[in-house]
């Protein structure tokens, strides 16, 4: 079993399209350029610039060659350059992954090389210092530092903290309150963890106080360490009462107050804590999820010269499965075999379940031999946990077989079973079981019951999954609960059927049931386009009423929600009141920045986020290239794609390859986008060829036009725009042999026309609106409506363009439907709305595009249009696409 620890694959550094021309000295050896995310506004030079040797140094430091790195900042001290602070902080960084307070020092003697100081770099060096043993010098930094925000005091108590210097964290904290700064609810419970430890109960009663002040007596995590204190310090009658007070109690309110009453009645009664009763207390530790308090109570227990048994491991091993931390179980199981203690079922049972979470096959099968070996294969829990294991790795026929050596089984064995069936898309092998499970002594419950609905759902069978809906109830006597709802929207919605889901959310709201997290996570991107505005905030209504909003991960999905909708000013603020952002929260609004075309905004909150050493991620990366593209940023652009590789290792996908092609593109950097896709390292996609498509559209060059057409038409043969496309390119050129033979392509029927429509939504109900309906009574009133306005439409500027539509112009197919849509919406002028918002399923044509920017500067009005391509926002006579769509 010593092969039971993960492995780490690194990876190997890979090549960029774009080759770079020059190359400079240094004292280590050849200085490849890199990327600074910073904005930089001045052309390159060819002389040694800050962020040239800013990126060899980040380079040297993911390849841990710090003394390289050392011996570089010499060499750019005397050619007079300087340092960013952010690659100073990523060197410190380093120190500290390699623990070495030394080369820490080295780094600090040079800090004069950095352009300008700032209080985070102050915070890296504390940092550094205290995690690499040398507590004195952090002392000395911080006592030295001009400005000392909430990271730094962080910081420094997260030192003392790691020392285990209670008083010294507890008189940090009034220095930091008498030097203005609160702490948030990260730091509290550090605080709070010495104060109960070095028995200050009153300074617990007083941080108490500031907790209600500050309004943090609803997170559960600050809760639980105030209660901490009072029942370490005691003070049990003030725990009790907070205790009851509570409005959310979870495994670790419980195990706090159980603890404290059982210490307090040893330190009463004179009894030394044994193994039993160390065991009790690091159980309870690993399972509310205070893994590393568990392991320190490990190691304090040795230090009593108790040995730790199987108990002891089990629960070790079982505290870190269960909290996400399945490797560093599988860790512990090992070391536990090397400690010559022999596992049982718990303790297999645990690892096959780690094994299962990291789908790790190879391992769970060695669990499997350890089992067989030690004879608790027949056990139920081991049983189980096979079942899932197998299930989960896709080895469907040994989670039979384990299933069928079961003699006596449980619901779990049985569910198990047939939610691996389910999620493999065997629905006929789980119904077989769903009816063998009838017959047995064994009913199914409502977890057996939602896994079948959800297996039919999501494998398509709509019918089949309602009928079971319908028939939990009547037949199965078993009360639907929000799960249950849940696996009907989810999969309604992954079917392509948004307002079916919609209509499942109304009626479960209808029947009093009350909605989840789970459930707004799979609603809310039903809702994600322009005419559900309404409907997003209905359901943000909805999600405070349920006190949802605090979770974030439903935050995150308001964002990206609301700003799909066209509502990014909520979306802001649901961002600026998240109080601990993940990658998600950032990315989330960086995109819609992007999407609305505010790429400023981008690009300052991606400086925020990198200066708050948040690590970018590849949707980020996506967004700035964007972003870089809007602002017309090309150099930079092209930095960020090579960083991906060479400092976060992040190899771009074919999504990334698009957004290059963008950013070369809207440039008019023709050339340049076609010898990047010539040197793509992947095959060029159909996204790649339309963003090429578009570029040559706007600059005019029809020859790459054509080609990027051709290509296109290659990978969807069937698409009715591409072929319209290229009709009209081939006229333009008059290459009237190949628009003769396409034209006979469509005559046999090989491509599928798409007719342009558009959705509006006035007095709560959606309209549909086709190219030249007119079936409608009012069409010849909206006709003339668009008649005259055209008429004052100034002619759009070709500049060169080549105005190539995926729709048939309105002299043959008739008036868009987006036109329809907005004369529906303004016609009547003493009832105009201020914003107009309309989907088009198609791509807006160039005379559309005019009319639409026309008609917000003649309303006054905002106009946000969604179409095939991008989210246009009209605004006095502008379009936020920078009419390059």
């Amino acid at each position: 079993m010593e092969n039971l620890i993960l492995p780490c694959k690194s990876r190997p550094p890979l090549a960029t399209p774009f080759k770079q021309e020059t190359s400079f000295e240094c004292s280590s050896g050849i200085i490849q350029p890199r990327v600074s995310f910073t904005k930089i506004h001045q052309p390159l030079t060819p002389k040694l610039k800050p962020k040239v040797t800013d990126a060899h140094l980040n380079y040297l430091c993911k390849n841990g060659r710090l003394t390289d790195a050392i011996a570089c900042l010499d060499a750019i001290a005397q050619g007079g350059s300087n340092v960013k602070s952010n690659t100073y902080m990523q060197l410190l960084q380093s120190c500290i992954d390699r623990g070495s307070a030394e080369l820490g020092r080295k780094l600090h003697a040079r800090i004069g090389l950095l352009e300008e100081m700032n209080p985070f770099v102050e915070t890296k060096l504390v940092s550094m210092y205290a995690k690499c043993g040398s507590l004195g010098e952090a002392r000395k930094v911080f006592g030295e530092m001009r400005e000392r925000n909430l990271y730094a005091w962080s910081a420094m108590i997260g030192a003392y903290s790691r020392e285990q210097m209670w008083r010294e964290v507890v008189q940090h904290f009034f220095f930091m309150m008498e030097d203005g700064v609160v702490p948030d609810e990260f730091l509290l419970p550090k605080i709070l963890q010495a104060c109960g430890n070095c028995g200050h109960a009153e300074t617990g009663k007083l941080i108490h106080s500031l907790v209600i002040r500050c309004g943090m007596n609803f997170n559960i995590r600050v809760s639980n360490s105030i209660l901490a204190v009072y029942a370490k310090c005691g003070r049990l009658s003030c725990a009790r009462r907070f205790f009851e007070n509570m409005d959310y109690r979870d495994r670790v309110s419980w195990n706090s107050i159980i603890t404290g009453y059982c210490q307090k009645k040893m330190q009463e009664e004179g009894i030394e804590p044994g193994l039993v009763t160390w065991n009790i207390l690091i159980n309870s530790y690993s399972q509310s999820g205070k893994c590393d308090d568990a392991m320190e109570l490990m190691k304090k227990m040795e230090s009593f010269r108790i040995v730790p048994d199987v108990f002891t491991w089990t629960s070790m091993i079982s505290g870190f499965a269960q909290n996400n931390r399945r490797s560093q179980a599988l860790e512990l199981f090992r070391e536990m075999l090397l400690a010559g203690i022999e596992p049982n079922g718990v303790t297999v049972t645990s690892g096959i379940s780690a094994c299962a979470s990291l789908k790790a096959l190879k391992k769970g099968m060695e669990f499997h031999s350890v089992a067989v070996k030690i004879g608790c294969v027949e056990d139920l829990l081991v049983g189980n946990s096979l079942i899932d294991m197998y299930s989960k790795s896709g080895e469907l026929e040994d989670a039979r077989r384990v299933f069928d050596m079961i003699l006596k089984k449980d619901v779990y064995t049985w569910n198990s079973m047939i939610g691996g069936y389910c999620q493999a898309g065997y629905c006929g092998k789980a119904y077989d079981l769903f009816i063998k499970m009838h017959e047995s002594d064994v009913p199914p419950n409502v977890v057996t019951w939602n896994a079948m609905i959800s297996g039919y759902i999501q494998n398509g069978d709509e019918d089949q999954a309602m009928d079971l809906f319908h028939r939990m109830e009547k037949d199965g006597l078993i009360k639907r609960d929000t799960a249950s709802w849940n696996s009907l929207i989810a999969g309604y919605l992954q079917n392509g059927h948004k307002d079916k889901a919609l209509g499942i959310f109304r009626q479960m709201q209808s029947f009093c049931i009350r909605p989840n997290s789970v459930t707004m996570l799979s609603i809310l991107p039903a809702c994600a386009n322009l005419v559900a505005a309404k409907k997003v905030k209905e359901i943000h209504g909805c999600i405070l009423r349920r006190n949802l909003g605090s979770e974030l991960s439903v935050a995150n999905c308001l964002i990206d929600t609301y700003a799909k909708s066209g509502n990014i000013v909520c979306a802001q603020t649901i961002f600026q009141g998240i109080s601990s952002k993940d990658i998600i929260s950032w990315n989330s609004l960086i995109a819609g920045y992007v999407l609305h075309g505010w790429s400023d905004s981008a690009l300052d909150l991606f400086d925020k986020m990198t200066k708050m050493g948040v690590k970018p991620s590849r949707g980020t990366f996506l967004s700035i290239i964007y972003a870089f593209s809007l602002s017309g940023m090309v150099d930079e652009g092209k930095r960020v794609f090579s960083s991906m590789m060479e400092d976060y290792q992040i190899v771009p996908g074919l999504e990334h390859h698009s957004a290059m092609i963008d950013l070369l593109g809207r440039s008019g950097r023709l050339g340049e986008a076609i010898e990047f896709i010539e040197d793509m390292a992947i095959e060029p996609d159909s996204s790649i060829w339309a963003a090429l498509l578009t570029a040559s559209k706007i600059h005019g060059n029809i020859g790459l036009a054509i080609r990027a057409g051709e290509c296109l038409l290659e990978l969807e043969p069937s698409n009715f725009s591409i072929h319209q496309q290229i009709l009209q390119m081939y006229a333009l050129s008059g290459k009237f042999e190949d628009v003769s033979k396409l034209r006979k392509t469509e005559k046999r029927g090989e491509t599928n026309q798409t007719l342009g429509c558009s959705w509006i939504e006035a007095k709560n109900i959606v309209h549909t609106f086709v190219a030249d309906d007119r079936s409608r009574p009012y069409f010849d009133f909206l006709h003339s409506w668009i008649e005259n306005v055209a008429r004052k439409v100034k002619a759009p500027d070709r500049h060169n363009r080549l105005f190539i539509e995926e729709e048939e112009k309105e002299e043959i197919g008739g008036v868009h439907s987006e036109k329809l849509a907005l004369a529906f919406a303004l016609i009547d002028p003493s009832c105009a709305p201020r914003s107009v918002r309309i989907v088009k399923n198609l791509r807006m044509c160039g005379d559309c595009h005019g009319t639409a920017k026309f008609l917000s500067m003649l309303y006054s009005c905002e106009i946000y249009l969604s179409d095939s391509k991008c989210l246009h926002w009209f605004k006095n006579g502008h379009c936020s696409c920078g009419d390059y769509w």
